[in-house]
Formats: C-alpha cells, structure tokens, sequence
C-alpha cells in the first residue's frame, strides 16, 4: 500500500490534498515556501557521539513559527531558532508558513506533503489559532470546532499511522495586555481549549506554548515585551526603515525565548525526543 493510501482514505477530500500534495512536489521547495532544514548544534555532552539520529521534527504552523530571510532581519519565528535547543541528533525541518490556519494547511496540500517525507520515528509539532481566528478571512477562518477535527483526523491520526509522533502546540500569545488585571490576556482562548482538549481526548503530546509563553511576558512585564516583539524603532533596521510596532510576531530574541520554553516542555514530555533537549533550555 502507497504512503499516500495510509494517509488518506477514499474520500473526495483526501484525494483532493494528496492532488496537492502533488502539485506542490513538482514545483519543489520553491514554491512550498519550505526554509532549509536546520540541524541542531552539538551540546558538550553529545559532540563527537556516535549515538543514532533520533529523527526529524517537522513543524506545521503559520508566521509566528516560520523562518524568514535576511531580507526580514530581525524578524524571525520560534521554528527558526528551535534547532539551537536539541542536539544534533535532531534535525528541524520547518514546514510553518504565514498565513495559514490549520485548514488552509492542508487544502493547500502542505501537511500531505509533510507526510510524503516523514517518518517512523519522527515528530510533527502543530501550531496553528492565528489565522484560524480570522473571521473575516474565508480562506483561512476556520471555526474551532472544525480546527479541533483538523487537528484529531489530519494531523495527530494520519501522523500517527505514518508511525510518527504528533506534537500539538497551543497557539503562542499575542501581546495583548490587560491593564486592569497587570496580566497578559489569553489570546485565540477557543482554539487553546480545543488544542488542550483534542490532545487529551487523543493521547498527544501537548506543548502549552499559550500558557507558557503569557508566564514568560508576566514575569518580563508590557513595556519589556516590545523586546520579544517586533517592535523597532524608525531608522534603526534597513528592512524596516520606519520603524514598527507588531504585537503578534516577534523579532530574533523573542523568537529564541519562545522555542526555548517549546524546548523545556518537551523535555517533561517523556518522549524519546525529551532526551535531546540541551541543558541551555530548561536551566
């Protein structure tokens, strides 16, 4: 049987994603979108090992956790910097994407590609809220009942019988702060319900980015957050000469903390991936 019989089943549907799974094969990494694999930096402890490749992450997600060019300098995603927290027997192979919700993903036949290529062995870290919330857009809202199925049938079951491990990631905080609380605000709280309740529900790994992410911007406080954000001054940067204030994506140092705080909860996970994680991302 095909990998693409594993994934799929005989529906109208699924035939359609692997149609575009096609489609975006032929055109090649180019028109994917896809960043170049990343391999993580040896630690002290493991250079020079022998030890077998754990495997390969793979990450579906949007803008928050892709990898940009220099020509976006500093902006960056959490995908981008995640390599620097594993061993290098893990390679990171960012898949994430601006623009995409968890439904667009797919109808655009890029988790389908993910899965022609991953393998036993392997993990598939999911993210996506952002742009699911959008409800304006109709081509990449998507109610969170429906992204709460997304994520059970096309990303955690369909992973798992590719014999990989689906990770699923709560959507990772916006800026949004609430003065009258001196708290942070839960940002996409119908999407983080569901993503917690499709991984309990399923027996997934979950990474609680949202929480994690708000502990980390509480303990910083609003006016340091603007650090972990894009937040530039005019003048300062020459891709954007005037200025910037984006509290949804983050720029390289925000970007690092986030895929460290993704690194330290999947060292409490007890997958064998937790063994990779680099002493740096829970100290």
């Amino acid at each position: 049987m095909s990998r693409q019989a594993v994934v799929g089943d005989t529906s109208r549907r699924q035939f359609l994603l692997t149609a575009a799974a096609g489609a975006l094969a032929a055109g090649g990494a180019a028109v994917l979108g896809v960043p170049d694999t990343a391999s993580a930096a040896p630690s002290s402890a493991v250079s020079g090992s022998t030890a077998p490749v754990t495997g390969t992450v793979y990450i579906a997600s949007d803008s928050t956790a892709q990898t940009y060019s220099s020509g976006y300098h500093p902006q960056a995603g959490w995908g981008q910097k995640l390599s620097s927290y594993f061993t290098s027997n893990v390679t990171v192979a960012n898949r994430a994407i601006g623009g995409r919700s968890s439904r667009s993903f797919i109808e655009q036949g890029r988790l389908a590609a993910i899965h022609e290529v991953i393998k036993p062995g392997d993990y598939l870290f999911v993210q996506f809220g952002h742009n699911d919330a959008t409800v304006g857009n109709a081509e990449r809202y998507t109610p969170p009942a429906d992204y709460k199925e997304y994520l059970r049938n096309d990303y955690i079951r369909a992973t798992r019988r590719l014999g990989a491990t689906p990770v699923v990631v709560t959507p990772v905080s916006r800026r949004s702060y609430n003065q009258s609380t001196g708290k942070f605000n839960v940002s996409f709280p119908e999407y983080v319900a569901a993503a917690k309740a499709v991984a309990q529900e399923e027996h997934v790994a979950l990474v609680d980015l949202s929480a994690a992410s708000r502990a980390h911007l509480d303990a910083i406080g609003v006016e340091a957050s603007k650090g972990t954000f894009l937040w530039l001054d005019a003048g300062r940067y020459p891709n954007f000469p005037a200025g910037v204030q984006d509290n949804t994506h983050f720029q390289e140092r925000g970007a690092a903390e986030m895929a460290r705080l993704v690194s330290r909860a999947v060292a409490g996970l007890g997958l064998p991936l937790s063994g990779e994680v680099i002493p740096q991302a829970v100290a």
